[in-house]
């Protein structure tokens, strides 16, 4: 797996849209974010651009998206912000000149897209913050994305949840939202979970759904040769009138159950105000214990 070099002072930083609007107001805080790290942010023409929900036309965020892969004093992307609308652009991106000089891919929510295809090809990327979220977010989060993007030492440790497996286990971590991953499901942008590590996290959905995506996970034979699962903010979920009957924790433990991999609740990342920076496609060390469970990046 290949990793883009860290970044150091006066780096450039793009803020573009590949889903959802954003305005330059609106960039101010994680502009202002970058200047204190000594970073040099670069709005990109997406900002500022208004097509209904979405930054701009799918022409307008593609050709944005790819100006900043292609250009080599752009050492990072940060998405603007999730919602909905990076899948419509993702085979009009040619990643050749990326590939060559790979750079920090930084976002979570609908950025998963992201995540998931350049998996594919090969390179790290990083799940954390977005510019929509700096102003919300809490300093662990923003400390959290500091060191991953300038290849500080990055190791987390939390309570145990009382519903985690106990094990350790060591491997590259992949994923991101649960609803995106499903999504991806038969496409080329389709991770690879066969010997890995996955990370999942969700938003405002009904539990139901949660069954459905995770059933479909394990038909797809996801969880056959995982090595161990974390779960993140299962946020603002939904029942029907008639309950489902579990909740989103229980509905993981139910379809997973066969399995013997480590798993992990509630940790620290996704649509919580505490959400971590992951360097995804990267080995990490997870074990969980009674007490505690450690995530070590390697």
């Amino acid at each position: 797996m290949k990793k883009p070099n860290y970044l150091k002072p006066q780096d450039k930083v793009a803020i573009v849209c590949t889903a959802r609007k954003f305005t330059a107001i609106e960039a101010q805080p994680a502009m202002d974010l970058l200047k204190s790290w000594d970073l040099i942010p670069v709005l990109g023409i997406t900002i500022g651009l208004d097509n209904f929900q979405l930054g701009g036309s799918d022409e307008e965020r593609a050709a944005d998206f790819q100006a900043q892969l292609d250009n080599p004093e752009i050492k990072a992307i940060w998405i603007a912000r999730g919602g909905y609308g990076s899948v419509r652009i993702i085979d009009n991106l040619n990643f050749d000149k990326f590939l060559q000089n790979p750079k920090w891919i930084v976002g979570f929510s609908d950025i998963t897209v992201l995540h998931s295809h350049i998996n594919t090809l090969g390179v790290s990327t990083i799940h954390g913050i977005m510019p929509y979220t700096v102003p919300n977010t809490i300093e662990t989060s923003i400390e959290s994305l500091k060191k991953a993007l300038f290849g500080e030492s990055l190791s987390y440790e939390i309570s145990s949840h009382s519903d985690n497996r106990i094990g350790k286990t060591t491997g590259e971590l992949v994923g991101g939202n649960l609803s995106i991953i499903y999504s991806l499901l038969g496409s080329e942008s389709s991770i690879d979970t066969n010997g890995k590590i996955l990370y999942i996290e969700d938003l405002d959905e009904y539990l139901y759904h949660i069954d459905r995506m995770m059933q479909n996970l394990k038909r797809n034979g996801y969880f056959k040769n995982l090595k161990g699962l974390i779960v993140g903010g299962m946020t603002d979920m939904h029942d029907n009138s008639i309950p489902f009957g579990l909740d989103a924790i229980g509905i993981i433990k139910d379809v997973t159950s066969e399995y013997d991999f480590p798993i992990c609740f509630d940790f620290p990342a996704g649509h919580v105000k505490d959400n971590r920076a992951l360097r995804l496609g990267q080995e990490i060390s997870f074990e969980v214990t009674e007490n505690k469970v450690e995530v070590n990046f390697l």
